[in-house]
Parts: C-alpha cells; sequence; structure tokens
C-alpha cells in the first residue's frame, strides 16, 4: 500500500511539474495557458502537500524532486513574463540608474527622459504618470538586473533564480536546526504560486524571501545582530518583517538586546535613503500606492462594499489588524507560529493581496507545516481570472466568488489551528465515532 501510495505521488508530482512545463509549447493566448495551468497545477499541488504529510520519503527522492523543480524555473529565465508586466518597471528603474539619474526624480513619461525612450522601455511600464514605488535596495537590483541583460528579461530572472536558491538554502538550515523532516522542503519547492510568481513573472518579493529566512534562522542561532541586520534589508523589498519586530522584542530578555532588534533593523532600512533624500522624496509614489491601490483583499472588500469609502475601510483594517496582533504577540504561541500567523493576518485584512504577496506565507510552510497556509498558496492561483479578464476584455475587478472560495477556508483552518485541531484528523475521529 505504501508503495502504491508513493507511485501515486510521483505521478502527480510529475503532472504538477509536466503541466507547467506546458506554458513553453501550447499554442493557445498566453494568459490563457497562464491562468488555466496556474490553477490546475495549485489543485494537483493541494493533493501532493497532503500526501507529504502521509508518507516517508527517502532523501535523495526528496532532492530529486526539488532539482527537477529548481530545473524547471530555469527553464523560464529567458522566457517572456505572462501575468504581470512589472519587470519593465524594473528594467527601466534599471535603465535610468545606467544613466546617472534618481529614479525617484522622474516618472517614466516626463519629457526629461525622452532621450533614453526606446521601442520597449518605457512603452511597457505600467503607470507611466507615476514615479517608482521601489525602495534603494530594490533599485540597486534592478541595476545589476540590466548592466547583465539590458532590456531583456533573462538578467533580472537569473537572479531571482540565485535568490529563490538561497531561499531554499535557508530552509534547508532552519529544518536542520528545528529537526523538520526535509520532505517539507517540497511544500515551498513544488509550489506553483513560486513558479509563477518568480520564474515566470520574475516578482520582487522573491529577493526579500531569503533574507527574512535568515533573518530568523540567526535569531534562533542567537546571533542577534546579524539576524537584526537581515531583516532591516529584507524591509527594503517588502515591509512585511516589520511584523517580525515586536516579535524578537518581546522574546529578548534584556533591554540591549530589545533595543538591538528595534534600532538596527530601522537603521539599516533608513540609512539607504540617504542617497536619495537630498534630492527628493523616495517615498512620493509609495505612499500614492498604500493609499489608494486595493485588489484581492477579502475582509477590506467587505468593509468597501458596505461603507464605499477607501480610506475609512482601509483605517478600519489596519484597526483591527492591530487588535489582532497585540493578543498574539503576548500570547503563549511558540516564535515561529506567532510570526505565521502575524503573516497570515496582515494578508486577511491588507487591502491589496497580490498572489506574490502570499509567498512571505509560502516560505514559512515548511517550517510551520499550517493548513490554511498550504490551502491559501494554492488557492491564490484564483487570482488568475482576474489577471485574464483583465489582458483579454480590459476590466480588472474582484469576484466574490473568488475572495470567498480563497478566504473562507482559509479563515476556517485558521480557527482550527489556533485551537490545536487538525481539521483533517478531527473529521477522520468524526468519521469513526459515527462508525
Amino acid at each position: 500500500m505504501i508503495i502504491q501510495n508513493k507511485k501515486i505521488f510521483y505521478s502527480f508530482c510529475a503532472l504538477l511539474l509536466g503541466s507547467i512545463m506546458l506554458i513553453h509549447i501550447v499554442e493557445l493566448t498566453p494568459v490563457v495557458s497562464y491562468a488555466g495551468v496556474f490553477i490546475f497545477s495549485s489543485l494537483i499541488f493541494l493533493f501532493v502537500s497532503v500526501q507529504i504529510f502521509k508518507i516517508e520519503f527517502h532523501i535523495k527522492h526528496v532532492y530529486s524532486l526539488i532539482f527537477l523543480a529548481f530545473l524547471l524555473r530555469l527553464s523560464f529565465v529567458s522566457s517572456p513574463v505572462i501575468g504581470s508586466d512589472d519587470i519593465y518597471r524594473y528594467m527601466w528603474d534599471g535603465k535610468i540608474q545606467t544613466n546617472g539619474i534618481n529614479p525617484y526624480l522622474y516618472s517614466p513619461d516626463d519629457e526629461h527622459l525622452n532621450a533614453y525612450h526606446s521601442e520597449l522601455l518605457p512603452k511597457a511600464v505600467n503607470f507611466k504618470e507615476m514615479k517608482s514605488i521601489y525602495f534603494p535596495l530594490s533599485q540597486w537590483i534592478f541595476y545589476t538586473g540590466y548592466q547583465l541583460s539590458g532590456e531583456s528579461v533573462w538578467g533580472y530572472k537569473f537572479l531571482l533564480f540565485l535568490f529563490e536558491l538561497m531561499t531554499l538554502g535557508a530552509l534547508i538550515l532552519l529544518t536542520k536546526k528545528l529537526n523538520i523532516e526535509p520532505k517539507y522542503l517540497l511544500l515551498y519547492a513544488l509550489a506553483p504560486l513560486s513558479i509563477f510568481q518568480f520564474a515566470i513573472d520574475a516578482h520582487l518579493d522573491g529577493f526579500g524571501l531569503p533574507l527574512i529566512l535568515f533573518s530568523i534562522y540567526f535569531f534562533l542561532d542567537e546571533k542577534k545582530v546579524l539576524s537584526a541586520l537581515l531583516l532591516g534589508l529584507s524591509l527594503a523589498i517588502k515591509p512585511v518583517g516589520l511584523l517580525l519586530i515586536p516579535i524578537f522584542f518581546l522574546h529578548e530578555k534584556g533591554w540591549s538586546g530589545k533595543l538591538k532588534i528595534v534600532l538596527i533593523p530601522l537603521i539599516t532600512f533608513f540609512s539607504q535613503f540617504v542617497f536619495y533624500i537630498a534630492s527628493t522624496n523616495p517615498f512620493e509614489a509609495f505612499l500614492i500606492f498604500t493609499k489608494n491601490w486595493y485588489f484581492n483583499g477579502f475582509i477590506f472588500n467587505l468593509f468597501n462594499s458596505v461603507i464605499s469609502n477607501n480610506q475609512i475601510s482601509r483605517i478600519f483594517c489596519a484597526l483591527i489588524l492591530i487588535i489582532t496582533l497585540i493578543p498574539l504577540y503576548f500570547s503563549k504561541q511558540e516564535l515561529l507560529n506567532k510570526i505565521y500567523y502575524a503573516v497570515l493576518l496582515l494578508m486577511i485584512f491588507s487591502p491589496v493581496v497580490h498572489p506574490w504577496y502570499i509567498a512571505w506565507i509560502l516560505i514559512l510552510i515548511p517550517i510551520v507545516r499550517k493548513q490554511s497556509g498550504i490551502y491559501f498558496t494554492a488557492a491564490g492561483s484564483l487570482t488568475a481570472i482576474t489577471i485574464m479578464n483583465y489582458q483579454l476584455y480590459g476590466i480588472w475587478k474582484d469576484y466574490w466568488f473568488v475572495l470567498a472560495i480563497e478566504y473562507l477556508p482559509v479563515l476556517v483552518l485558521f480557527y482550527f489551528e489556533l485551537k490545536g485541531i487538525n481539521i483533517f484528523g478531527y473529521f477522520r475521529q468524526i468519521k469513526k465515532e459515527r462508525i
């Protein structure tokens, strides 16, 4: 029976990876293939994830699957992006810096930059009327990617591939330190979310993920200064790491250590702006984004459908997030659980939850092994419906059936996890009692 289960498991892994390979060869409208395969492979991933918990694997088989998953990622290194055009903003910012121009000074359509226009850039850039929203560390990565490949995707994607390898390395170190079976690394390596959002669409968040994981690792390894430094660097990719500062602060015993945990990340983050702050406001576009953008936020959409006021809805969500985080921070939950639930709560109450944002949940799954996160990373693929409709018909909107399918099971699983109940084991027990 065990052998048979393993054969089924490997067959589904082959189906998962093979279906994603179809994007290279299926002659459909790219976004249609993208949406269909993303959703289909994510459904397969749910089955594969359940089996990972049930089956024991030889370590060489685990690393063989990881090798194939990363080989698949590498196959997309020179492929065009499909679901998002964000990479062209990255390229543009890199190009402008290559020419010695502050990326926060002008928007891409500003006449001062007309001399740098090409057939691709900034024509392919979205929101050309806005200045860059990305923080300095991100800008330096954009510069490096442009130096490698110019107006081609491979340089930037190759850097992202290297950082995904770093993410895997951090997870390997964490699983060893925490005596977690290596098989759970597959929950990251095989996840279609990471393949679609980083290998295919090349989103910036992939650079921040290993930084926050190594920060957690070094915190557990009692290298607190290094941990705080890496946490500060992760903030310069995406400020998710702010959630970890109170957790680390409360776990430190002495006031000297507590101050370091707070000050080092903030100093690391804000010191990067010294190069830009004198000539421009590098936060200008970012503040516009945080004030006005919203997408795929379940609780936010509930509030906004009643209040019909974007700003008030944001305030309500922020207040509820703070109210729920405080008892979590002071709870008796283990440190890693606190980190996971804090990030999950952020996603639940955030006005903007692009699928690549969910990757900040995904990287924690191999070390906390929460069913809510596994489901969330799979259900995030449903946002491809919005992406497909936008590219085909120019309609960008949230769909309530997508939000319900995506979030309601997560909330149920979240509740059971807080109660310490394995929901699948719970239902099996009910079945036995009925028998």
